[in-house]
This record gives structure tokens, C-alpha cells and sequence, in this order.
């Protein structure tokens, strides 16, 4: 079995910042690419980065210049360091991972969400 486990979202004030983290356990053979992705009230979940295998990256707009993402393969964790938050960054953050267990071949995973809420 395998899951993702994501942590450190809250409430901050516009202009703040925060540290998401989301490993990955379980009988895992190999992860490829890792991503963040987040869903605001009333909306679509849209992609905010993406981080492959080898640290490349990849971000949406509204990500670029103030979110980074990066991973610990070792750890099997992929992070996303946010600053410069605004109140349209609210939302539910997830955390989606492509990997391949030792009973199951390649398929999508997603945590359970973790909440950010950017406000005064």
C-alpha cells in the first residue's frame, strides 16, 4: 500500500510564507514525477509545480517567482517552499506523485490535502 502524507499548511498573513512537505511511504519501487497541485473554493484544482525524478521543474504563472518546489529522493518528499502569499493562494493543497509499487505497475497517487489560508 502505498500513500502520500502532506503537512505544514495554516493560516498566514498576506506577504508571509510557508514550507508544504509531502512524503511518500509504503512498498515503493520507484517514483517519477512529483507534483503540487491546489483546488480553491468554488474552483477547479489546477497545477502549481511540478518537480521530476532529476530536480527539473516546472511552474504555473501564478507560481513563478514566489513558490519553489523541490524533492528529496532519498526521503521520497517533494517540498514546496511559498512566499510572497496572497489571499488568492488560498486553497487546498495536494500533493500528487507517478509511482510504481512492488505490486502494482505505474499509477497516479494523491494525499489527502492540506489546507492554506492567506489572510489579515
Amino acid at each position: 500500500q502505498v500513500q502520500l502524507v502532506e503537512s505544514g499548511g495554516g493560516l498566514v498573513q498576506p506577504g508571509g510564507s510557508l514550507r508544504l512537505s509531502c512524503t511518500a511511504s509504503g512498498s515503493i519501487f520507484s517514483i517519477n514525477d512529483m507534483a503540487w497541485y491546489r483546488q480553491a473554493p468554488g474552483k477547479e484544482r489546477e497545477l502549481v509545480a511540478t518537480v521530476t525524478n532529476d530536480g527539473r521543474t516546472n511552474y504555473a504563472d501564478s507560481a513563478k517567482g514566489r513558490f519553489t518546489a523541490s524533492r528529496d529522493n532519498a526521503k521520497n518528499t517533494v517540498y514546496l517552499q511559498m512566499n510572497s502569499l496572497k489571499p488568492e493562494d488560498t486553497a487546498v493543497y495536494y500533493c500528487y506523485a507517478a509511482i510504481r509499487s512492488y505490486s502494482s505497475p505505474w499509477r497516479a497517487y494523491w494525499g489527502q490535502g492540506t489546507q492554506v489560508i492567506v489572510s489579515s
